[in-house]
């Protein structure tokens, strides 16, 4: 296939071998198969900002350490330089996370490098070689769906200790090999001790998850896996080990108003975002 503009520069330099097919365009990445070094592997392509859909990137950044406190006031002030730093916080955001969480023992795509906005990274294929499905594709039984539930909980647990939440999670950016769940797309990863939207993003994450099984499973709908993790997080207790029950019992104390709306807020945004994922979905079968 023709190669796109932005991976010219990897081919001449030699970090790509050659482009072998477009696998998907996405709101905010454009992702190719590629041959690099002789093995297949992923290219992730960045879109611009100006190109890309992802809402609400700002309650995402926020927490998101830079060391340079020129390049924070530049991003501040949303200068051009600024935006340029933006977009590099943003993009290395997934590299980082990938990096951190694969050596967690997080079920991740192994990354390779991010070179110029392009992440590359392992491909994930299923037991025939071709490309893992996401989980939104695959028809469940009710053991895998049990377990494959208690293997995205173990994971996120795992994240969390890491001081990341995923922050996007649901079936659209998890895909399903041989083995089970692995999980994708990072961009929007969020500093669960920095962010002050980190508790309703993971309740957020863990719930998508939970309903989405729960199809298959009923059983696990009204579980408290998110509520059970972050008040363990919050009290130096969560391990990556940490065996959870999902049940959660309220301590009595009063309300918090604030919290509650940001969670209606986010179950509306997050339907709203559920409908635009089905039918860019549908589009891309059309």
């Amino acid at each position: 296939m023709k190669i796109p503009t932005r991976l010219l520069p990897l081919v001449e330099d030699g970090m790509v071998d050659e482009v072998i097919s477009q696998l998907m365009s996405g709101k905010e990445a454009d992702v190719f198969v590629v041959s690099s070094n002789g093995n297949i592997c992923c290219a992730k392509v960045y879109k611009e900002i100006d190109q890309r859909s992802f809402k609400k990137a700002a309650a995402y950044r926020e927490g998101r350490k830079v060391r340079d406190s020129r390049r924070e006031r530049a991003m501040s002030k949303g200068s051009k330089f600024g935006r340029e730093e933006a977009e590099k916080v943003w993009q290395n955001a997934e590299v980082d996370a990938l990096y951190a969480l694969s050596a967690a023992g997080v079920r991740v795509p192994t990354p390779y490098g991010c070179i110029d906005g392009v992440l590359l990274m392992e491909l994930v294929t299923d037991d025939q070689g071709s490309v893992a499905p996401r989980l939104n594709d695959v028809t469940l039984s009710k053991e895998q769906a049990l377990r494959d539930h208690g293997t995205v909980i173990q994971d996120v647990v795992r994240m969390l200790c890491e001081g990341i939440i995923h922050g996007d999670l649901s079936e659209f950016n998890v895909l399903v090999d041989h083995l089970g769940p692995v999980i994708i797309d990072l961009p929007q990863a969020v500093d669960a001790s920095a962010n002050n939207n980190a508790k309703w993003m993971l309740e957020r994450d863990v719930n998508n998850m939970t309903n989405y099984y729960g199809q298959y499973a009923p059983e696990l709908i009204g579980t408290q896996y998110a509520k059970e993790m972050w008040a363990l997080y919050e009290a130096g207790d969560l391990t990556p080990n940490t065996e959870l029950t999902g049940v959660y019992e309220d301590d009595g104390e009063d309300a918090d108003v604030d919290g509650l709306m940001a969670e209606i807020n986010a179950v509306m945004e997050e339907a709203r975002l559920r409908k635009e994922r089905r039918l860019e979905a549908e589009s891309d079968q059309e």
